[in-house]
């Protein structure tokens, strides 16, 4: 591997670390929610899943659409690249099951 591909994984995995990433993902590999419904299922504070969100669709991981409506209407959505951390989600939980 090179240093950008090391540099990458650093940056993925320092995302996946914080506060509230995980539950973020695996509530959004369901479909899309609105910030009420995946505050809901998160049980995140709103400054944090907003801080999270922010930061996953400034990674490309999460997409943020904007309806035109009123009152108006967002929804977020797993972008391409995060739906292909499934895999990893899942050995990362299965790793936490037989921990203990």
């Amino acid at each position: 591997m090179n240093a950008k591909t090391y540099a990458s994984i650093e940056a993925a995995l320092d995302l996946l670390g914080r506060q509230g990433s995980y539950r973020v993902l695996r509530a959004l590999l369901e479909g899309p929610l609105r910030f009420g419904e995946l505050q809901s299922a998160t049980g995140l504070l709103p400054r944090t899943l907003s801080l999270r969100l922010k930061e996953m669709n400034d990674a490309g991981w999460v997409e943020r659409q904007q309806f035109a409506e009123v009152p108006p209407r967002v929804e977020y959505r797993l972008t391409r690249t995060a739906k292909a951390l499934e895999p990893l989600l899942r050995a990362v939980e299965a790793w936490a099951d037989n921990r203990g």
